[in-house]
């Protein structure tokens, strides 16, 4: 067997997350596999993913790795920017509502999926890293027009947290977020929401 020590620093170099192909390229055949599922080493996610048992990666860094093409949205995205105050009970992803479904069924970590229409995914796409991984994220200004545009789906609390501290914030570029709020037809919401603070 080969030593725990060189899987773990793999796992590391990789956020956290090995596919089976990868832990077969390590020289692990899948019996081997299933004795450190069975040994309490490492954890399935989900088919042909696994995770150290004790993972000390950040969630948004194993959604990557699962994930690959998700991006972070709204109230995650709300989150990072510190936009809310308020942790969502998963981790909403924005997704191409062509891909398959049943790949999004996990138990960990918790995700709520969003399909949206492809090329709106590429509106305001930002990439940032977390521990040495890639992710993919809405910049700011993106994100206030998902407020916006799913105002009904948050709390008004949250909804309006947002667009205060998004005002505020040196950081936002508006030249951007009308260019953006043009393309989803909410120009004039927009325009209501926030234009009046600028």
């Amino acid at each position: 067997m080969i030593e725990k020590g060189v899987i773990y620093k793999e796992f590391k170099n990789r956020g956290g997350v090995l596919k089976t192909s990868e832990l077969n390229a390590l020289g692990l055949s899948s019996r081997q596999i299933k004795k450190l599922v069975d040994s309490g080493d490492i954890t399935r996610i989900k088919r042909g993913y696994y995770e150290l048992s004790d993972n000390i990666y950040p969630e948004e860094a194993v959604i990557a790795r699962l994930f690959p093409d998700a991006v972070i949205f709204l109230e995650s995205a709300l989150m990072h920017y510190g936009y809310t105050d308020r942790i969502p009970l998963a981790w909403q992803i924005a997704v191409d509502r062509d891909s398959e479904k049943s790949q999004y069924k996990i138990d960990y970590p918790l995700i709520e999926v969003f399909y949206i229409e492809p090329k709106l995914l590429e509106i305001g796409l930002d990439v940032i890293q977390v521990e040495e991984v890639e992710i993919k994220i809405f910049n700011r200004d993106r994100t206030i027009c998902d407020v916006l545009r799913y105002e009904n789906k948050l709390e008004r609390e949250v909804f309006t947290n947002a667009i205060k501290r998004y005002i505020k914030d040196p950081k936002k570029n508006v030249r951007n977020l009308f260019e953006y709020a043009e393309k989803f037809n909410i120009k004039n919401k927009t325009q209501t929401y926030i234009g009046v603070w600028l």
